[in-house]
């Protein structure tokens, strides 16, 4: 039986390798990471530390084959500390280099049009592509659902992935605000999901 389950550290590099699959085309991250042969070495060393982050203040959960995974922030922590950025920034700029300030561009409108609160941060969730439309990315994010809605807590996400939009609908999601990254970025919503 398949599960979804929480992955432990020996997990993140399986993790990492299934939101580089599933974030190759991205809007957004191809925005930033133009270059199409580089892109899964830069997004697979991205995801390795957001991975590491995010596992320290909420929750990185796969499926038990690894054809999906989510990294959830937990209430309160959507915001990365002062002090992981500044350890970050030498890796980000091996990883963007020329790209770091379309980077900027897009986190800026993230962090600008994210609410404040208490509520669970979908940060990234992804499906391996030979997996994609067969329900994993619903059934890996109710999963996350259902433990904000056992503390009665609404859930946040954004996506730049307009065919995602009525998935999240689907899902309890509803569009709170959108903006487009100044210069030629992409197209963002961000989406609220109340407590079921």
């Amino acid at each position: 039986m398949i599960e979804i389950i929480d992955a432990e550290s020996r997990d993140h590099a399986q993790v990492a390798e299934t939101l580089t699959q599933a974030f190759h085309t991205d809007p957004a991250l191809s925005y930033i990471l133009q270059d199409e042969l580089s892109r899964p070495r830069r997004l697979n060393r991205l995801f390795d530390l957001i991975i590491e982050d995010d596992a320290t203040v909420g929750r990185v959960v796969r499926s038990s084959g690894n054809e999906a995974a989510a990294l959830w922030r937990a209430p309160g922590k959507a915001d990365s500390d002062d002090e992981p950025l500044i350890a970050q920034l030498l890796p980000m700029l091996r990883i963007f280099g020329f790209a770091l300030p379309r980077a900027m561009r897009v986190v800026e409108g993230i962090d600008k049009n994210r609410p404040k609160g208490d509520f669970w941060y979908l940060h990234f969730v992804g499906v391996r592509p030979g997996h994609q439309g067969k329900g994993w990315g619903g059934r890996i994010i109710r999963e996350g659902l259902a433990r904000a809605d056992a503390g009665g807590l609404p859930s946040w996400l954004e996506t730049a992935t307009p065919e995602n939009v009525p998935l999240y609908q689907r899902l309890g999601f509803v569009i709170q605000c959108e903006w487009d990254v100044p210069k030629g970025g992409p197209h963002f919503w961000g989406m609220m999901r109340p407590p079921a």
